[in-house]
């Protein structure tokens, strides 16, 4: 059974506070839920923490962990027309169809380019090699430091295939059914995939990815 503080999460939270000269007093764990075999998966904390000046930070912290998102760009070997593929599925937190890059969370993995060629493995079946991945951002980018240290790595992924290939990854099922993963994969043009996205982490890999081409 991993201890709190043994768990590559709090020792990457603590290590960002210290890096951030926060000072942190007491720490009381207030639910902790584990994996089945015994790996911190997700820990709800109460802290007493200052900033440089003293001051007290909100108390309460969610550590969720880093994670990874895989913008994967499919350009037409025929027509040079390009596409995403995305994964489509229900998220608990609205109940709504999701349409979202290939991601996933690093847990107790410290090499985010392996986790990232693995997500795109697992949820679409493409597989790359961690040459064909660049990451988009140069520092850390947190989803809602308010309360998570979710802290993201945004990688894209440039393949240029035959349209037969592509089509072959349109409404394909994947993903982890024994982790309640029930996936489809969706293929869809480029200059088509915003107004789908409810998600501001699969919106904000579109930006980066259209950034790194100059064309914002």
């Amino acid at each position: 059974m991993e201890r709190l503080e043994d768990s590559l999460k709090y020792r990457q939270w603590r290590s960002t506070l210290e890096a951030n000269q926060i000072q942190l007093h007491h720490v009381e764990e207030l639910s902790v839920t584990r994996k089945p075999n015994g790996e911190i998966l997700f820990a709800k904390l109460k802290v007493h923490a200052t900033n440089p000046q003293g001051e007290k930070l909100l108390p309460i912290v969610l550590l969720r962990g880093h994670f990874v998102s895989v913008l994967t760009c499919l350009t037409s070997a025929e027509t040079g027309k390009q596409y995403l593929l995305l994964v489509k599925q229900h998220r608990i937190a609205n109940g709504a169809v999701s349409y979202e890059h290939p991601a996933g969370m690093c847990d107790s993995e410290t090499d985010a380019l392996a986790v990232a060629v693995k997500e795109v493995k697992e949820e679409t079946g493409l597989a790359i090699l961690p040459s064909q991945l660049t990451q988009m951002n140069e520092e850390m980018l947190f989803t809602s430091a308010g309360l998570l240290d979710e802290g993201g790595y945004f990688f894209s992924c440039e393949l240029t295939l035959p349209d037969a290939e592509i089509d072959q990854f349109r409404d394909k099922k994947s993903g982890e059914t024994s982790e309640n993963e029930h996936i489809n994969t969706f293929i869809c043009p480029i200059e088509e995939a915003l107004p789908l996205m409810n998600s501001v982490v699969s919106q904000l890999s579109v930006f980066l990815y259209w950034r790194s081409k100059g064309k914002i």
